[in-house]
């Protein structure tokens, strides 16, 4: 483990946040009797310092994830969208009082919609995925006024993905981002091919050297997202910054309090509560995420039933599976470093915005697999790149109308059909399938895949019956393995 020792600076060169352990937070007016569920937040300069070790960084932000937010932790956002703009319709007259076409206080669509992370990433532990009853509905959180509708055309309705293994899972798209921006740097205008971690993606360069557009398996910046299931988030950090806010009312100091573009408002929701979440906070959540157990495969007892996983793995490849499904990805370090140097402004970044680098051994603590030369093996069973899985005869993962960022590609495939490979090292015990969580079987999941999968899953659908359940058996024997209690 390393710790960097640099004094808390000045975020953004802007003002900055005490250097002294944050005060008990105090219930607003009329709920003085109460009392919030994490009483103190932890200080940045905390973990700068020292004060704090990587045991003391886990338990807060595990506190954190597992808390059940209410109003004197500074749960809710009257005066904000999930997206972290001001609202534009009044919340309150001149009087103080309470207007109904104001932010609803609890919104299954627009959000706030959960008391707490775990109240979504629940399955198979604290951290793990959700049920269809837990689907979110990504891109409502933005509009204002809010809206009552579930319509695609208001939203995407998207299932809860599990955490597990997802400090490897950053780094990986870390490493595989300064490998794509180093092989597109001086190519010629014109259509390329560039690659990382073994992963081809088609490029288009103007005459000016910019990147244009891409096969829409990663965005023009040529940074890997890996997070939200069309990969538009870059990092645990913004993930949970992001996720704070729209679900829960809970503001990061470091995108609202110290941000210029928010005109430095430590209450820019207008809930009464300061400092919701201070830089601190925010790198322990993000510590306690990327320390989750990396998901292991759990080979059954009997002989004859992992003779049967033995030649599911086979047809797993056979059938061509693993053209996108990589059964595993080099990382060149074995460490998590937080935070994240590709993080978008509003998300700590670097020791210039207040959060120098704190790192950890991923083989240590998440279980992830030794390799030489001080490297790590991550078998994932995923290229972490998009895909469209859809042609003429199937289309059932083409339901969303909306792109989320997600631009068109080169061939002029709509941004909206593609999603990033599923990683499958949790598969055996994370269902329900597909990016709304509205598949129950593992046979289905394979049988919706067209498109640029389409091969594979028609080598599956031919195959014989014993080699289909030989393949789904392997992939069921691919879990998170629950390795502690949740206290719930």
């Amino acid at each position: 483990m390393k710790r960097n020792t640099l004094l808390f600076p000045v975020l953004l060169g802007l003002s900055a946040a005490p250097l002294s352990a944050f005060a008990e937070k105090q219930c607003p007016p009329g709920l003085e009797a109460d009392a919030p569920i994490v009483a103190n937040s932890m200080e940045q300069a905390e973990i700068n310092n020292g004060d704090k070790d990587y045991e003391d960084i886990v338990k807060h932000g595990r506190d954190l994830f597992v808390a059940r937010f209410n109003r004197c932790d500074g749960s809710g956002r009257p005066e904000t969208t999930g997206g972290g703009a001001k609202r534009a319709v009044p919340t309150h007259s001149e009087e103080g009082e309470a207007i109904s076409a104001g932010q609803i206080e609890k919104l299954r669509t627009s959000a706030p919609d959960s008391d707490a992370c775990a109240g979504c990433h629940s399955q198979p532990e604290t951290g793990g995925a959700g049920d269809f009853v837990a689907n979110v509905f990504v891109l409502a959180q933005a509009l204002d006024p809010v809206t009552l509708s579930v319509s695609p055309t208001r939203s995407n309705n998207r299932n809860t993905l599990g955490m597990h293994g997802s400090g490897a899972i950053e780094m990986l798209t870390r490493e595989m981002t300064v490998e794509l921006q180093a092989a597109a740097a001086g190519l010629p205008e014109g259509i390329h091919t560039i690659s990382a971690k073994g992963v081809d993606f088609t490029i288009e360069v103007d005459s000016n050297g910019d990147v244009i557009a891409t096969d829409g398996g990663v965005d023009a910046d040529l940074v890997v997202k890996p997070f939200h299931q069309a990969g538009k988030v870059i990092s645990l950090r913004e993930f949970s910054t992001n996720a704070m806010n729209h679900h829960h009312g809970m503001q990061a100091e470091e995108r609202f309090d110290l941000n210029p573009a928010k005109g430095f408002n430590p209450d820019f929701d207008n809930d009464g509560m300061e400092r919701e979440l201070t830089i601190g906070d925010q790198t322990a959540v993000s510590i306690f995420q990327a320390q989750l157990n990396v998901p292991k495969q759990v080979m059954p007892k009997s002989k004859a039933d992992r003779n049967m996983v033995n030649q599911g793995e086979e047809v797993f490849e056979d059938v061509g599976c693993t053209s996108c499904h990589m059964p595993e990805m080099t990382l060149s370090s074995r460490d998590f470093v937080e935070p994240n140097p590709f993080n978008p402004p509003g998300t700590c970044a670097s020791a210039a915005d207040g959060c120098p680098d704190f790192s950890f051994d991923l083989t240590r603590h998440t279980g992830l697999e030794t390799g030489p030369a001080g490297t790590a093996v991550v078998r994932a069973y995923t290229d972490l790149k998009r895909h469209s899985l859809c042609d003429d005869d199937i289309n059932f993962f083409c339901n969303e109308q909306l792109a989320q960022g997600r631009a068109d590609a080169i061939d002029g495939t709509p941004g909206t059909e593609f999603f990033l490979t599923r990683k499958l090292w949790d598969v055996g015990n994370t269902a329900p399938y597909g990016h709304r969580g509205d598949i129950s079987t593992i046979t289905e999941a394979i049988l919706f895949h067209g498109g640029e999968a389409r091969t594979a899953r028609d080598n599956f659908a031919y195959a014989p019956v014993e080699d289909q359940k030989a393949l789904v058996m392997f992939l069921k024997t691919l879990q998170i393995k629950p390795s502690q209690e949740d206290g719930l």
